[in-house]
């Protein structure tokens, strides 16, 4: 079950036409379900934590529907007016739902370097 509802995620952001309300519905539920996954990796619940659940799933649907179009998700843009030379980097160009760290802190589901991998700091 989705955190988060269509109507919340265009409080959260803009308005969305018909085609994007089906998509944003269907990418809810994904991140719901990565979300738990996170919650149960660490040994959390989600109950209390309601609206940061809501929070996070309008974060990460905005940026897997924002991704690769012209809504402005960029991580870099560069243009010359001499030779008309126009460069665009795109923010996540795949469109891949994903937690930020201040995200994963808000959340109590920590993802800390060590010196060779990664290690899992939860809660």
């Amino acid at each position: 079950m989705a955190y988060a509802t269509v109507e919340e995620l265009e409080e959260r952001w803009r308005d969305l036409s018909e085609t994007e309300k089906g998509k944003a519905a269907v990418l809810l539920e994904d991140a719901a379900a990565i979300l738990d996954a996170e919650l149960e990796r660490c040994g959390l619940k989600p109950e209390g934590r309601t609206d940061k659940l809501r929070y996070v799933s309008c974060q990460m649907v905005r940026r897997a529907m924002a991704s690769g179009t012209d809504a402005g998700d960029y991580a870099s843009v560069s243009r010359t007016a001499g030779s008309f030379n126009e460069q665009v980097t795109y923010a996540n160009p795949s469109g891949d739902m994903y937690l930020t760290a201040n995200e994963r802190r808000l959340l109590g589901v920590s993802l800390k370097r060590g010196r060779a991998a990664f290690v899992d700091i939860c809660g």
